[in-house]
């Protein structure tokens, strides 16, 4: 055994002492009474308590006593600061964030890892409410700012608002930078209530203005890694361009099938194809054919490390982070038109009502017939263009079968209760030097439903297929909505006069899905989906299957997408040696062991990957307003605060009307009705009225859009 698992040992017995339900808080000597603990080994057991205590694993009281935070209302989490001085605490063994108020953060920052204590709430419900007791360990070591020169020193304001306070640079620690430059800073002292915290410039990205400095802010902010090491280079050096028929043997021979994929026009990791048939009885045979990355990315590897350590691919506004070399990612991997690919094939047999009847899950080899765009077959199922249907005719029959399933999956689908969202994603177009010239938002078709449609059945078949086989496995998980946040969403659906109808205290996901069909085409339509989609808990990964309540599915898993999710890439790992005879004892017992961590690693990934691609289309936006100000815009109040009314325009662009700014009465905030309302005038403003907002003022380095309200068009209750 090595000294670190004695060690964790150690900690293990006095922890399982502490958790016995006889256990009541005693000081140290008697511990160490009760545990047998000799005086030449007191000093290796105080050692093990001041662990156990930095750990936030266990509490010594004011009068010396050792408890767990638990049976003391405690508890260790990570802490999401906000802006305005609050935040939450996620605890670490799950359940719901608990508020913490401005006043009891006792130092903590954005993702420190905290010590808190609930002081009230919690029940029927509500939200609980506590305070911070100590940080236990710092989230933030670097951070990313914009530099401000004062006379003898500097400081940074820093790009990620939550945290609150700028970061004081003495100039010895400035590497010569000037107001206006973008830089990273190394936290040196986090401060305290009273003193600012320190840090030290370590590089300079250029200034705030040059071409591309905003996007590397993000880059260098969420530490996305650009370039891979050169031992995963020199790994894949050899990695062939062509398959071989070394590598075809013993795999099913569908280069014959007639296959196709279908994907943007700016695609090139194509990871997925399809093929349909119909057979003799009626019934569809589709076959979801997914590039066979497992054969290229290999187990304990440098790219392998590689690719978990990045988790996801990164797709920001002006560029894709893959998470694989471009040479496997649009080269061997990538189910190019024309040419031989190995691939994982899961063929399924499907009836007329959309049922999955059988399948089959083979090692397989391909021969991709065309590279389909999804503008071209929205246009060939149009009819639009008699050029085009003569160009495809081959495939032509095939997509339209292609499209009657994709109805008939989409129906089965709707009458389980599927939720469906529709929000308005926004594709913005940049010139050579990186300005946003144009923002349109992304077109959603049958094409793209066609694929959608495809892939969610081939994820279910998988999910439901090994969940039964009991084999380590990682699953798609999406929670139901925890309570306060359905209470406030029913609240606010009332008020536009939809009714949310309940079974056992519990909404079905049908519910929610027949308010989203109810509001589609009406002009709070868009309101409405985003209250909805943010009630909803965010879809993670987990090693045990916990169903997808979004999707009202009872088995889940992401099995599509290899070439750009860590998770896919397990799973194929998970199905050869399923299909190979090859899951069973110790390597069986180890991957079950190791897979909760991988899954909660891949969901933390994912998040990154969301936040970064966010920040980026929020920075081109700002940067796509600068010259609009005195422009008179329609848009859709999006949310309201105490302090402001967010603004929407048709373009997604978001902006702000403070409260402080509206000079024609004093405006009250209303949570309960979602509105703010004037003191004297009564004049209200709610979530989803329609107004018309002039730009005033646009900010790139606060990053911010403030409008003012000139003209309220429509109210929607």
């Amino acid at each position: 055994m090595t000294e670190k698992e004695v060690i964790q040992e150690r900690k293990q017995k006095i922890l399982g002492c502490m958790q016995s339900s006889e256990y009541v808080p005693m000081k140290r000597k008697e511990m160490r009474m009760v545990l047998g603990i000799s005086e030449a080994d007191r000093p290796m057991f105080e050692a093990l308590i001041a662990e156990l205590i930095a750990e936030g694993k266990i509490f010594e009281t004011r009068r010396g006593k050792l408890a767990l935070p638990e049976t003391l209302q405690m508890g260790v989490g990570s802490f999401s600061a906000h802006a305005k001085g609050f935040g939450f605490v996620t605890p670490e063994d799950g359940g719901g964030d608990v508020f913490i108020p401005a006043s009891e953060t006792n130092g903590a920052m954005h993702k420190d890892k905290v010590l808190y204590k609930v002081t009230g709430g919690g029940g029927s419900g509500k939200r609980a409410e506590g305070t911070i007791l100590r940080v236990l360990d710092r989230g933030m070591h670097r951070l990313v700012g914009l530099y401000e020169q004062v006379q003898g020193f500097g400081f940074v304001t820093p790009d990620d608002k939550k945290m609150a306070k700028d970061i004081f640079i003495a100039k010895e620690n400035s590497m010569g930078a000037v107001t206006g430059h973008k830089v990273v800073v190394e936290m040196t002292d986090y401060g305290n209530e009273r003193r600012s915290p320190e840090g030290k410039v370590i590089e300079i990205l250029g200034h705030i203005h040059d071409p591309g400095v905003d996007i590397l802010s993000v880059i260098r902010r969420y530490e996305l890694a650009v370039e891979f090491p050169a031992e995963v280079y020199q790994e894949i050096e050899d990695v062939e361009t062509e398959v071989s028929e070394e590598e075809i043997a013993g795999r099913e021979d569908l280069r014959d099938v007639l296959t196709i994929t279908i994907d943007g026009e700016d695609a090139k990791d194509l990871d997925d194809a399809v093929s349909l048939s119909v057979l003799p009885n009626g019934n569809y045979e589709l076959g979801v054919h997914i590039a066979d990355v497992s054969h290229y990315v290999r187990e304990h590897t440098a790219l392998d490390k590689e690719a978990y350590a990045r988790g996801t691919s990164v797709y920001l506004v002006d560029r894709v982070i893959p998470m694989l070399p471009h040479k496997l990612s649009n080269g061997i991997c990538s189910l190019n038109p024309h040419t031989d690919r190995l691939t994982l094939s899961c063929i399924m047999e499907i009836d007329r009502r959309g049922q999955v009847l059988a399948h089959q899950v083979v090692n397989s080899v391909i021969h991709s017939d065309y590279r389909m765009t999804y503008t071209a077959v929205q246009d060939l199922l149009d009819g639009k263009t008699p050029v085009l249907r003569e160009q495809y005719a081959q495939i032509l029959p095939m997509l339209e079968e292609m499209n009657t399933l994709r109805t008939i999956l989409w129906e089965r689908r709707k009458k389980r209760g599927s939720v469906h969202f529709d929000l308005p994603e926004a594709k913005i177009k940049l010139d050579e030097m990186g300005k946003p010239i144009e923002i349109l938002p992304y077109e959603r078709n049958d094409a793209t439903n066609l694929i959608e449609e495809f892939m969610l059945i081939c994820n279910e078949t998988i999910a439901e297929n090994y969940f039964w086989q009991e084999i380590p496995f990682v699953f798609r998980s999406h929670q139901e909505p925890d309570e306060e946040k359905m209470e406030k969403m029913e609240q606010f659906l009332r008020g536009f006069g939809y009714r949310v109808r309940k079974k056992d205290g519990e909404i079905h996901p049908r519910e929610i899905q027949k308010i989203l069909a109810e509001a589609e085409g009406k002009p709070e339509e868009r309101i409405i989906t985003r209250m909805v989609l943010r009630s909803m808990m965010q879809a993670r990964y987990t090693a045990d299957n916990q169903g997808h309540f979004g999707l009202a599915a009872k088995y889940y898993c992401h099995f599509t997408s290899p070439i750009r999710r860590y998770p896919d890439l397990q799973i194929h790992r998970f199905i050869k040696m399923t299909l190979a005879g090859e899951m069973s004892g110790k390597k069986e017992y180890g991957y079950r062991k190791k897979m909760p961590e991988v899954a909660q690693h891949c969901s933390k990934r994912e998040r990154i990957a969301e936040d970064a691609q966010r920040d980026t289309e929020a920075l081109k936006k700002v940067e796509f307003m600068l010259d609009k100000v005195g422009k008179t815009y329609e848009g859709i109040i999006s949310g309201v605060t105490n302090w402001g009314i967010y603004v929407e325009l048709a373009n997604t662009v978001e902006g702000m009307v403070a409260l402080s700014q509206m000079e024609d009465d004093f405006y009250l905030f209303d949570e309960q009705n979602m509105q703010v309302f004037g003191r004297r005038n009564g004049k209200s403003y709610r979530l989803g009225d329609l107004v018309q907002v002039t730009v005033t003022k646009v900010s790139q380095e606060a990053g911010t859009i403030d409008f003012a309200i000139c003209e309220q068009t429509e109210k929607l209750r």
